[in-house]
């Protein structure tokens, strides 16, 4: 039998999201504190009411922009893509997007002009919005997919200059009156599953990174639930406790848009949010602004662990931490939580579940290195690979069910029917063991490799590095290095190449891999050279094997190395 959520289940409204965050016949639902805040300069910030005004400005602005044949700059269903390092009004323009019924779809700031231009082509923007300091990415990556610059617009708190022909966005905005009379379109009933709010990329279960779409109902969905759990079996006392967040995690993910975005115009909590995560400024917001819960990745307790940093600031106003993107290691836990005696919990979830799907109950101490319970309204079962469904303390792949299961993959219907099984349950690609309705994740199935908590397709790197002239054949896999995964390339070259280039080292090939990618793609891992990469009859890479060769090579490169630098 599948396993169901322990919690009740939830009565999940189906609506607009923006009527769900803003109900109208609420006046209390909207204040004027300081709810996202700059944290380079607090003196900058939105309230709830200046966002909203904001957001409503947007979508006045796109609705009233027409192109030379009559249509609109942007129709209904149709992608505003955001290319921004994480800022204030990033949360105003995805709410502006999603609530006028368009779909909202960030960029990575650290994207290539490559990588930039594959996402715009595959969302089929029609309105891109780019803060200054990646004018210059945008334009050439427009140059790329001929897509016309008057669509695009730069975008931050303040007013820009135009360059190269691209206006700020205030020219795109509506006026305060308008927007004071703009309203959100209905989406009431079934239209709420089937209207997409959101686009965010994730490379699946394998392959190179697909538009993951998610529907207003899955992120309301996702917001309830979510709060349910972290207040499940909370005190009267922690629950009425104001709270306070940092915000570094990046908006055009789903973890970040989750807790910055939706949680916090729900719950009126303050976020000061980081343009970039710098370590010690980090540490010096959670003690000056006494920050008493953090949304975290591994990677960060990590750094809580190993960097001496860690005890030179006050962090007590910490009362406890959700740590989610990538598995984190029981005994790392358990020393951070006991050193800054703070509640260290994990969760799992993934873009295609909206965000997260599995958590521990807030109120409770989990020590054991479990994910948690399922979210409410949810189920799961674990099967082996013939698709049996197994027992308690059995090694299965998740497969699951729920309000926040994705609609599918955007404009790619064989990549969705692999998704899901005939009955509609969604294959996760993590192996987990299940013992009394808890749950662990001991494996994964799927190639991806979890950098600082990012996707990393291996097929995508390989694609890279198979166009160098030299190289012959290619594998990437993760290897783990002091409890963090990072690309770790096996590269066999050609035989003009072995001769003829002895300066085509391994250093060489990380090197010029380097301008061509994020950083968190980088082959931080390393770069080893052989004479053959393992590949089945078939001309499949044997990933089995390279994985053993990547656990067998950790140990080693650990202990010369230490960690790779991001």
């Amino acid at each position: 039998m599948p396993t169901r959520s322990p919690h009740p289940p939830l009565n999940i409204p189906k609506k607009n999201l923006l009527s769900y965050l803003f109900p109208a016949d609420d006046a209390t639902a909207i204040f004027d504190k300081p709810i996202w805040i700059d944290a380079s300069n607090p003196s900058v910030y939105l309230t709830q009411q200046t966002l909203l005004s904001t957001a409503k400005r947007l979508a006045v602005g796109i609705e009233k922009q027409s192109r030379p044949d009559g249509n609109l700059l942007v129709k209904p269903g149709e992608v505003v893509l955001i290319f921004s390092p994480n800022q204030i009004m990033i949360p105003a323009a995805y709410l502006g997007s999603v609530g006028s019924k368009r779909i909202f779809s960030g960029i990575s700031a650290g994207l290539s002009v490559q990588d930039a231009a594959f996402q715009m082509r595959d969302a089929e923007a029609r309105l891109v919005l780019v803060h200054p300091s990646l004018l210059e990415t945008a334009v050439a990556a427009a140059r790329k997919t001929n897509f016309p610059t008057d669509k695009i617009f730069q975008f931050s708190e303040s007013e820009n200059q135009t360059r190269f022909g691209i206006r700020d966005w205030k020219f795109l905005l509506g006026s305060i009156e308008e927007a004071s009379e703009y309203e959100w379109p209905n989406l009431d009933g079934q239209k709420s599953k089937e209207t997409i709010a959101t686009i965010n990329y994730s490379s699946g279960t394998t392959g190179l990174p697909k538009g993951v779409c998610i529907s207003h109902y899955n992120l309301i969905s996702n917001v309830e639930q979510t709060i349910f759990s972290r207040n499940a079996y909370k005190s009267l006392s922690e629950k009425e406790l104001e709270e306070r967040w940092v915000a570094f995690l990046p908006l055009y993910h789903a973890y970040g848009q989750l807790y910055t975005v939706l949680m916090a115009a729900k719950l009126g909590v303050p976020n000061y949010i980081m343009q970039s995560f710098r370590f010690k400024e980090y540490l010096q917001l959670v003690q000056d602004h006494k920050i008493t819960q953090l949304q975290i990745a591994p990677p960060i307790v990590v750094m809580l662990a190993k960097r001496p940093e860690t005890a030179k600031y006050d962090l007590n106003s910490v009362i406890d931490m959700t740590c989610g993107a990538a598995p984190l290691s029981t005994d790392l836990q358990n020393e951070v939580s006991r050193r800054l005696n703070v509640k260290i919990n994990q969760g799992w979830g993934m873009t295609e579940l909206t965000c997260s799907a599995i958590l521990v109950p807030g109120g409770l101490r989990d020590e054991t290195g479990s994910i948690g319970v399922l979210a409410p309204n949810c189920e799961c079962k674990l099967v082996d690979d013939s698709g049996t469904e197994l027992a308690d303390d059995e090694r299965g792949e998740i497969y699951f069910r729920g309000p926040n299961v994705c609609l599918g993959y955007w404009k790619n219907e064989a990549a969705t029917r692999d998704l899901f099984t005939p009955d509609q349950w969604l294959k996760t690609g993590d192996i987990a063991v299940r013992r009394n309705g808890w749950f662990w994740i001991v494996d994964r199935k799927k190639e991806l490799i979890k950098v600082m908590g990012f996707q990393v397709a291996p097929a995508e790197l390989e694609a890279l590095l198979l166009s160098h002239e030299d190289i012959a054949d290619a594998a990437v896999v993760g290897i783990k290095i002091n409890d963090l995964e990072f690309p770790r390339a096996y590269i066999s070259l050609k035989e003009t190449a072995r001769r003829r280039k002895p300066e085509l080292t391994p250093t060489a090939i990380e090197e010029w891999v380097r301008p061509q990618v994020v950083r968190y793609k980088w082959l931080s891992g390393g770069v080893v050279l052989v004479d053959e990469v393992p590949r089945l009859p078939s001309g499949k890479i044997q990933r089995k094997i390279m994985r053993e060769w990547a656990e067998r090579d950790a140990a080693s490169v650990s202990q010369s190395a230490g960690t790779p630098k991001l």
